[in-house]
């Protein structure tokens, strides 16, 4: 800038009208990557750091010596966009402002309904322990076992988990993820994190009892990145074997497996993920389940070994995580790594962008809802630090530091929690290996005169390319090593050292600040980072004090730590928050004293090490003295080193996967229930009678179990078994919704006894056969009108043709009474039909001849699937809420929304909407849900005028993938016809490895439903698939075409 005259002029003009307003304030800076300039970088110091009056002022003294010069007129009219600019923050800052005390608002009601709801005087129990005491099920680990913390337990955790033998599945889908010469800092998305799940599989891999470990990861095949990211599998080696005590076998290990999905050849940003996400999990959902069989046959003898848990990292692996968890019903872990709410605010703080604007860049809604639905699916959720639950996971709807003490007060005291559910918050620090390193010893001087008496062991090349930098490579080095992005705030390290004479005269500084090869070719945001910094060392003259060098590797890390203690240097970390803070702790194994950030995760670290100082990170000056501090004060900086160097095991990788371990053990263990005789047959043969015979025998155990009062084993709450009302009412419940289908819901039919009646339908019932269908049609279409339903069926079973086993699945939102009507009105048989997915994705059924032997309802239910999407269903504590809810709004607007208990099943509470423009949008009520902390999925149907409320794992796509695991059906074979516009589940049934057929002119009417969005429809669907394509109506011949399209039917 300094080149610049007319800016010159304006700054000075600026500091004519004295300081800024606020100096805390001024330290704002940029935070994240896109749009980036030197001048908006200026513009942000400016009009974060003075008031809009200020601006204004010199504006007006701008144009009043307006002259003939071509600079004076740059000038005035800069001073006026700079003005307009501070005037659109302040606005911007005032909306943020409104909307963030209406969030406050909706919080502290809904808290005051939900302790309404839980009467009991709980103050004593609610000052108990720290959020992280409260397990995913709502129970205290305190007064049930001892606390985790407690190294007998973990001991004994440990113990019994090294006679297991586990699987375990993580998911990290963005950046680039292979095992050696990660390539740190390529990108954005190429960060820490990759390096940290790589680590934590491998460790885990080695840990006793675990069995095997899959990283899943997204195949990238372009020509841009290295071929070993297009390699389907890798193998991850152990880095020591000495914790490796467990059998090993042919398919034991740690290994990355890479899952195709998304535009092909062609490597994207994180942010156009997620309309690929449903791809992805289906991809993942038959790696798992190929898996599962190959290890019950090595270790499982003949029975599939499921995963322990699914773990996802970052929001959009948290969404396929939860996706995946519901599918197989097994436990979900998740570990947010950075949040989407915490981004957004401090974007809004910036004043640069609109809600609206960030939306578009970041589609940071879309992750944001991912980190919702993490929340309502995790059993836990690992942080690295308590700052991170405390300041950043309380934004969100569904965690309350203050509910989730209520909670567990109530869990201590053995009283109902009227369905409400909180994940449990573990903090478990980052590990390293510490095997391989040597701290170093000896000092600069004593270290040269060994290498010219011992010329064999050279020193490392990255040594030399960083101390030819230097005029006096002797003196103590500052070493900083991170991506020049301008929230790494390394800008204002080089200020502190150029403007510290005793500190230039005393160190030097070191930065190490990813690869390049030519700035004019990084992003946008580094470059215009690193020619600041290049300008900075030129502005202080401190040539042969600061080392930049353009390249090193990541397996030379170690040694550049090792050359900053060798020279009795310190490591330092200013950014402005840093989640965790890996680097600090790699750089104590090493044995260097640190200088870090006061913000977030280098608090934790510094109070287990103790091995350095903490400082204001917006503070030059508190950064100047405290390096000066440590490199000047021999004997503190002696304290410091031999502190980190005697804590430092405390975040090795085995103490991590040990506590890590000891909280899945703590977990219910949930995973498919059925016990399948005919798991593992291979290309069964069509028709077949044994299979028939085979699935039919184990339905009936299944459904006999179930409807004799036997506890469900795909619930894994303790929760629902303290509701003890909830868990009295369960048989009851189920019981009256089977005799509702058999008989009372239809008419007509005589009641027998409940037993009977399972027994006659199980004996009527046809084998499900979606595994031996060449093709499965699924119909979802979501109709303008119920009665054109029957119209749209005959037309696709007509499309179909003779030629092709097809199958058939009709998947709504309406109840099995609702479809039997319909059925028998369009004189359409439901044998015709090899399942029915009914009331949004909550019950699903299968067709039975029972009518034809005289038994009126030819319907059987697969309770294998109840249990299924049992997980975390608040039952009756959900329904009250639902009827206040509904209370308040007809108390608003008059009688429009009224309960339908003949549509309610056991999973589906149903609502009547007679005015759909007058009710909240379908976000609004999701939000309440999650603030009550009643974890189910609320969906709007037939064009807003009905309510259903089903559990959180349920969903209409959720129940194909069920289908898929439990008798085999192929994704890939799977059409989907849906209309133009549907329920608010639409979306939902859209992604993924399935074929879709839209009908135009159908669903139009429910496009209302989806215009109050948070996020538009292009942030979660491929519109660019090849695997959608649109009919031109709803004739024959029209489908005939679109299936023609997809290959699915030949000309």
């Amino acid at each position: 800038m300094a080149g610049n005259d007319w800016i010159n002029s304006y700054l000075e003009a600026i500091l004519d009208v004295g300081p800024g307003i606020n100096e805390a304030k001024s330290s704002l800076l940029l935070r994240e990557r896109g749009h980036f300039s030197p001048t908006r970088y200026f513009v942000e110091e400016v009009i974060t750091g003075f008031d809009e009056t200020d601006l204004h002022r010199s504006w007006v003294r701008a144009a009043a010596t307006r002259g003939p010069k071509e600079r004076n007129t740059r000038l005035e009219n800069m001073c006026w966009r700079i003005w307009n600019l501070a005037r659109k923050k302040k606005q911007l800052e005032g909306e943020e402002a409104q909307s963030n005390a209406k969030r406050r608002i909706e919080r502290e009601k809904s808290l005051k309904e939900a302790t309404a709801d839980m009467s009991e005087d709980l103050s004593e129990g609610e000052k108990g322990d720290l959020p992280s005491d409260v397990s995913v099920h709502g129970d205290s680990v305190r007064g049930r076992v001892p606390t985790i913390s407690s190294v007998d337990v973990m001991e004994n955790l440990a113990n019994q988990m090294k006679e297991k033998k586990l699987y375990i599945v993580l998911i990290s889908l963005h950046g680039l993820i292979r095992g050696e010469n990660m390539e740190l800092g390529r990108d954005s998305d190429t960060g820490g994190q990759v390096k940290y799940v790589v680590e934590l599989a491998r460790a885990l891999g080695s840990m006793p009892g675990v069995y095997r470990v899959d990283l899943l990861t997204r195949q990238v095949t372009a020509p841009d990145v290295d071929w070993s990211y297009a390699e389907p599998i890798e193998m991850l080696s152990p880095r020591t074997t000495e914790n490796s005590m467990q059998e090993l076998g042919e398919s034991s290990g740690a290994y990355i497996i890479r899952i195709p999905f998304g535009p092909k050849d062609k490597y994207i940003p994180k942010e156009l993920l997620w309309p690929h996400i449903a791809e992805f999990v289906d991809c993942a959902l038959s790696h798992i389940q190929q898996m599962s069989k190959v290890l019950g046959e090595q270790i499982g003898g003949g029975q599939p070994i499921w995963p322990v848990a699914i773990h996802g990292h970052y929001a959009d692996a948290g969404n396929s995580a939860a996706l995946l968890s519901g599918a197989l019903n097994v436990p979900m872990l998740f570990t947010g790594h950075s949040l989407g709410r915490d981004k957004l605010e401090q974007l809004l703080k910036q004043g640069r962008q609109s809600r609206e604007e960030i939306n578009m860049t970041y589609k940071i809604m879309r992750r944001i809802e991912a980190e919702e639905l993490s929340l309502d699916a995790s059993e836990i959720v690992i942080t690295s630090t308590r700052q991170e639950i405390e300041e950043q996971w309380r934004l969100y709807d569904g965690f309350d530091p203050v509910l989730e003490r209520k909670l567990r007060a109530r869990i201590k005291r053995g009283v109902s929690c009227y369905g409400r559910f909180m994940p449990r918050m573990v903090v478990i620090p980052p590990g390293m290996e510490f095997h391989h390193i040597v701290p170093h010893d000896g000092d600069m001087d004593g270290d040269i005169e060994r290498n010219e008496e011992n010329s064999t062991s050279p020193d490392p090349p990255i040594w030399s390319e960083i101390m030819h930098f230097f005029s006096n490579p002797r003196k103590p080095m500052i070493l900083a090593l991170a991506r020049p992005d301008p929230k790494k705030n390394i800008t204002t390290l080089v200020k502190a050292f150029g403007e510290c004479r005793p500190l230039r005269e005393l160190a030097n500084l070191t930065l190490i600040m990813g690869n390049r090869d030519n700035i004019d070719e990084m992003s946008g945001t580094n470059a215009s980072v690193l020619l600041s910094i290049l300008k900075l060392i030129d502005k202080y003259d401190v040539y042969g004090q600061v080392a930049y060098p353009k390249h090193h590797k990541q397996y030379e890390v170690p040694d550049i730590y090792r050359l900053a203690a060798k020279t009795k240097g310190v490591f330092i970390n200013p950014a402005f928050i840093e989640p965790f803070g890996l680097t600090l702790i790699e750089a104590a194994a090493h044995g260097l004293p640190s200088v870090a950030t006061k913000n977030g995760g280098p608090v934790d670290i510094h109070r287990v090490l103790d091995n350095g100082l903490l400082v204001d990170p917006h503070d030059q000056q508190s950064i100047a003295d405290a390096l000066l501090k440590l490199v000047s004060d021999k004997q503190l900086w002696a304290r410091c080193r031999q502190n980190g160097l005697k804590n430092i095991h405390l975040f090795s990788w085995p103490e991590h996967c040990k506590t890590y371990l000891s909280r899945i053990a703590m977990c219910k263990p949930r995973q498919p229930q059925w016990q399948r005789s005919d798991f593992g047959f291979e290309n069964p043969e069509p028709n077949s009678p044994g299979d028939s015979l085979r699935d039919m025998q184990d339905l009936s155990l299944n459904l006999k179990l179930s409807l004799d009062g036997e506890k469900s084993e795909g619930n894994g709450t303790l929760d629902n078994s303290l509701d003890l009302e909830d868990y009295v009412d369960r048989k009851s419940n189920l019981e009256s919704a089977v005799l509702k289908l058999s008989a009372g819901a239809i008419g007509g039919a005589e009641k027998v006894s409940l037993k009977e009646k399972a027994e006659q339908n199980v004996g009527g019932s046809r084998f499900p056969a979606m595994r031996m269908r060449k093709y499965i049609f699924v119909i979802a279409v979501d109709c303008d009108s119920i009665s054109d339903i029957p119209k749209i069926i005959r037309t696709i079973m007509e499309a179909a043709g003779k030629e092709n086993p097809v199958g058939f699945i009709l998947s709504t939102s309406l109840s099995i009474s609702d479809v039997h009507s319909l059925l028998i009105s369009g004189t359409i048989s439901p044998l015709d039909f090899d399942a029915f997915i009914c009331n949004s994705g909550s019950d699903l059924y299968y067709p039975s001849s029972s009518s034809e032997e005289g038994l009126g309802f030819p319907f059987i239910v697969d309770l294998d699937y109840q249990s299924h999407i049992e997980f975390r269903w608040g039952r009756e504590g959900l329904r009250k809420t639902l009827v206040r809810w509904t209370a308040s709004v007809n108390e608003k607007k008059g009688q429009i929304v009224e309960e339908d208990k003949s549509r309610s099943t056991a999973h589906c509470y149903a609502f009547n909407v007679k005015d759909p423009e007058l009710v909240p949008p379908v976000k609004e009520l999701r939000k309440l849900m999650r603030i009550h902390a009643l974890r189910c999925n609320v969906i709007y149907c037939q064009n807003g005028t009905t309510l259903n409320a089903i559990p959180v794992l349920a969903s209409r796509a959720q129940a194909l993938r069920y289908l898929y695991i439990r008798w085999g059906m192929e994704l890939s074979n799977v059409v989907i016809f849906t209309g133009e516009c549907g329920d608010t589940d639409y979306e939902g049934l859209l992604g993924g490895v399935h074929k879709i057929v839209i009908l135009k002119g159908i669903g139009n009417s429910a496009l209302k439903l989806h215009s109050n969005r948070s996020y538009p429809l292009e942030h979660v669907l491929p519109f660019d698939s090849p695997n959608i394509v649109q009919a031109e109506g709803c004739y024959n011949e029209d489908v005939r075409v679109s299936l023609r399209k997809l290959g699915v039917i030949k000309e």
